[in-house]
């Protein structure tokens, strides 16, 4: 057996064991959708129906379907204490189950992506990491897989680290890998990954798409968000050329233009040939995909996302989602009906970037109405915080059409955005805009 083998077998033991290792009124964070460790969660979940922990904050990122199952159910509330970065559908069905009873189950913590391992080393404090893993190699690495994201930087910023080692986590590259050494338990599990099945386009998502990709030039180099429009608009781009990858997420579409020679990365400014992400949500065959596939590279959020590092890409060009969009062309993307609904997350991150970078473009997408028609999506003023200010807003795109605000005064934008609304909602908005003294 190797020397690092040796270490593996002395660190390897029981979840009940690895559980013992999480502190009462400590902090526990916890890997990133995919990355979340099952059998850890499991273990942990039994201790505290045992009455060992009075208080357990959970921090944590998108929850998979095993923390749903184990540590995060409302009949462990009074102990557990989760904090999610980003409200996913898991967190605003428990928050809801929480207000039926007035009880607060969800602490939601602000924060934009980029940030996310900072706040959690630097602000919060990572007591103890619960992470899942690959397999080791023979040099006593694990790899982060699907989520180099804020683990790269927690992993190795923690007091305790505790890795769940499953064969069906990708070996990936870049600063995804993980020693043995660092590492202060291992526990093993087999549990499938948790996947994410994007939902087919509408006709309006297709629309929208159009209009962007129209506009991406060959040899760009793509940020892509989650939903019908970003997959739309990579459908489009079959036959452009030598395009690249800097981005957030990773997803199935991606993995399409690869096959196909679009997505080559062969003009990129930076790391050219590799496409680089932070966090990937997709299926099985995405994740067989990535395993061991050195053109696939993860590197921690920080670098990712960081506007400086983003706009070193020529053509960089940022597609994400909406809520809504005032009048004055400020961003709301994560507030709905009076409801935290989503987070920052790191659109205002790529916004910045791509408009930085040389022939870059930021695209905010979204349809013109809610609700079947009855809700204008462009409104005079946000119902909620801001996601992205009005002077970093660049193209706003609806299925009516497509507008660049830079440079626009304040009656330009609103005459531009009451184009994108409805054609029922227009005449009110004009109105709502002469009062707040736009028009």
């Amino acid at each position: 057996m190797s020397f690092y083998a040796n270490m593996y077998q002395d660190k390897l033991c029981n979840p009940a064991e690895a559980a013992k290792l999480v502190e009462d009124g400590k902090n526990l964070v916890m890997g990133m959708g995919a990355a979340m460790p099952p059998v850890l969660m499991g273990a942990i979940a039994e201790r505290v129906k045992a009455g060992e922990f009075t208080r357990l904050p959970v921090y944590y990122m998108h929850a998979s379907d095993a923390a749903v199952k184990t540590l995060l159910v409302p009949e462990l509330m009074d102990v557990v204490k989760p904090h999610p970065l980003f409200m996913s559908g898991f967190d605003r069905a428990l928050a809801k189950k929480g207000y039926e009873v007035g009880k607060e189950y969800i602490h939601f913590v602000p924060c934009a992506f980029h940030q996310a391992g900072k706040l959690l080393t630097e602000e919060i404090g990572a007591d103890c990491f619960i992470v899942q893993v690959s397999p080791m190699d023979r040099a006593g690495y694990f790899s982060l897989g699907t989520s180099p994201d804020y683990g790269a930087t927690v992993v190795r910023n923690c007091k305790r680290l505790i890795v769940e080692v499953n064969p069906n986590m990708p070996r990936t590259f870049g600063e995804c890998l993980l020693h043995v050494s660092e590492v202060d338990a291992v526990v093993e599990g087999d549990t499938p990954l948790m996947e994410a099945h994007h939902k087919d386009a509408s006709a309006e998502d297709e629309k929208i798409a159009g209009y962007i990709a129209e506009m991406i030039p060959d040899g760009a180099t793509l940020q892509m968000g989650i939903g019908g429009v970003p997959n739309s608009v990579m459908s489009f781009l079959s036959n452009h050329k030598d395009l690249g990858l800097h981005s957030e997420l990773f997803s199935p579409a991606m993995v399409d233009l690869i096959k196909k020679g679009v997505l080559n990365g062969k003009r990129k400014k930076l790391f050219p040939f590799k496409h680089v992400y932070t966090l990937a949500l997709g299926d099985r065959d995405m994740f067989d995909f990535m395993h061991d596939n050195p053109s696939i590279v993860g590197y921690p959020v920080a670098w990712v996302n960081n506007p400086a590092v983003i706009s070193k890409n020529n053509d960089m060009i940022s597609v994400n989602g909406a809520i809504e969009v005032d009048l004055t062309g400020q961003i709301g993307s994560e507030f709905l009906a009076g409801h935290q609904f989503s987070g920052t997350g790191g659109q205002l991150d790529f916004v910045r970037g791509a408009y930085a970078a040389k022939g870059g473009k930021s695209f905010i997408a979204l349809h013109s109405t809610a609700k079947g028609g009855s809700l204008s999506r462009i409104v005079p003023k946000l119902s909620g915080p801001v996601t992205d200010p009005r002077m970093d807003t660049h193209h706003v795109v609806t299925e009516h059409g497509i507008v660049n605000l830079k440079g626009k005064s304040m009656q330009e934008r609103a005459e531009l955005l009451i184009g994108l609304a409805a054609p029922q909602f227009r005449d009110d908005l004009v109105t709502e805009a002469k009062k707040l003294g736009l028009l």
